[in-house]
């Protein structure tokens, strides 16, 4: 019996099916007595149906051909064309990991251009969606709409964030034959999971430098998205696609009172730990938060480790380095990282830098950020928000004062300075306070062949 497909509200009807016939993912529905399975199935259900030459008709999916003239011309590198062909010989599903710098943009402009399908590109913050707006306008020579931050259009090419997404996907999942999704490694997220599913598109890209999560929870890509089909790292690209770069870790001791102060914060920390009796690997934090709630000791536990931390992130020494490499390198473009507002702020304050934290709006930091790649604000510090994700074709210098222990972001600080240029020598420095928990958080983040 022939099969006919309908989308209804981020679901997928197959009227003249049984669910033996279909994909696993379907359950009968006595309302409209058809199987009904989640959207994301709609490719499952086609290929199933042209293998078994099973006669169908699709009123589910509603995209055209898309047309994709080419606004520039580019020759693509060679990883370039192999990550695109990898994706097409996995039926234009799969997660494509290249380093920050590599040319993913390229990549998936690539993509589209190959596939012809009306696509929508996820990115996690408003500015990449302003960056992809404007460079597949210029690309491909057409209208893109925009969903999310005060804008509701759809048009085949399409960029909206995840959290719109979200809200979104279902009402607009017959609309799109390709997902791609700028920093895939947000996606874990169940709720962005979850609306994936809302979505017809049987093509699927996922766009990363650094796919390994904590939680490990990028596991879960692989049947929403794909497996990862391509991968290079920064080793074997710095030096030909990459600037060339050196990693230097500086060790910066604290001073006789910022040792007393946190040595003694410290001890009200580990004391406490150590007589509750928490392990502290795995989900050890999410166990101390809970039971220091439950007593004064327990929150003086809790602010004598947060002292400790600022301590250790913002020490008299770091500041009096910061100078020095200031000064090392002047005239080049340096980007000083910290994991806190405050410190930003102070540094910002003494040294007279423009900072961007996540409280700066978003046209003063297009602004800065232009300033800086023209050359007439040499200098940015910022906590994180520069991470990943935001071109800075002429970074140099990286001062990494303080951050978290995941490979993640020490990495993506690195893919900072790494877009090449001609006789660049790229350096990240990473200060260390000295006998403190930092040291033991620089060794987790520099778990990665680009800092071996």
């Amino acid at each position: 019996m022939a099969w006919t497909l309908h989308f209804q509200d981020g679901t997928l009807l197959v009227e003249g099916a049984t669910l033996e016939e279909l994909p696993s993912g379907f359950r009968w529905d006595e309302r409209t007595r058809r199987p009904r399975g989640r959207a994301h199935l709609y490719g499952d259900v086609i290929y199933k149906a042209i293998s078994e030459k099973i006669e169908y008709t699709d009123n589910a999916a509603t995209w055209k051909l898309l047309d994709t003239p080419q606004g520039t011309e580019r020759q693509p590198r060679q990883y370039q064309s192999e990550a695109v062909q990898a994706w097409i010989n996995n039926k234009r599903k799969g997660v494509i990991c290249l380093p920050t710098g590599a040319g993913k943009t390229f990549v998936a402009e690539m993509c589209i251009a190959r596939t012809k399908r009306p696509t929508l590109i996820v990115a996690p913050t408003l500015d990449l969606v302003g960056q992809w707006y404007d460079r597949l306008k210029t690309v491909f020579q057409q209208e893109v709409g925009i969903l999310g931050g005060g804008h509701h259009e759809i048009l085949p090419l399409t960029v909206t964030t995840y959290d719109s997404m979200h809200l979104y996907l279902a009402q607009y999942g017959a609309r799109f034959c390709c997902l791609i999704f700028d920093e895939v490694h947000h996606l874990p997220a169940p709720a962005y999971l979850e609306a994936t599913k809302g979505s017809l598109a049987p093509f699927r890209l996922g766009l990363t430098a650094t796919l390994e999560r904590e939680d490990g929870r990028e596991a879960l890509l692989q049947s929403l998205v794909g497996p990862v089909v391509y991968r290079k790292e920064i080793t074997e690209l710095s030096g030909n696609f990459l600037a060339n770069y050196e990693t230097e870790r500086v060790m910066v001791p604290l001073s006789d009172r910022e040792r007393q102060e946190y040595d003694a914060h410290r001890k009200a920390y580990t004391d406490f730990i150590e007589a509750k009796k928490i392990n502290m690997r795995g989900g050890g934090w999410n166990e101390f938060i809970k039971v220091a709630a439950r007593s004064k000791e327990g929150r003086a536990a809790f602010l004598g480790h947060r002292q400790a931390k600022m301590i250790a992130q913002g020490a008299a020494g770091k500041i009096e380095m910061v100078d020095r490499l200031l000064q090392r390198h002047r005239g080049q473009r340096m980007i000083i990282f910290t994991n806190d507002n405050l410190t930003a702020y102070q540094i910002s304050s003494l040294f007279l830098i423009p900072c961007i934290t996540h409280q700066t709006k978003i046209k003063e930091r297009r602004h800065l950020i232009s300033k800086f790649t023209d050359g007439s604000l040499p200098v940015l510090v910022t906590s994180r928000v520069l991470n990943e994700g935001v071109d800075l074709p002429s970074a140099e210098v990286a001062i990494v004062m303080s951050g978290t222990g995941t490979v993640r972001e020490h990495v993506q600080r690195l893919g900072r300075i790494l877009r090449p240029s001609a006789g660049k020598q790229a350096v990240l420095y990473e200060l260390v306070a000295q006998d403190t928990a930092e040291e033991y958080t620089s060794r987790r983040r520099r778990r990665h062949d680009a800092y071996k």
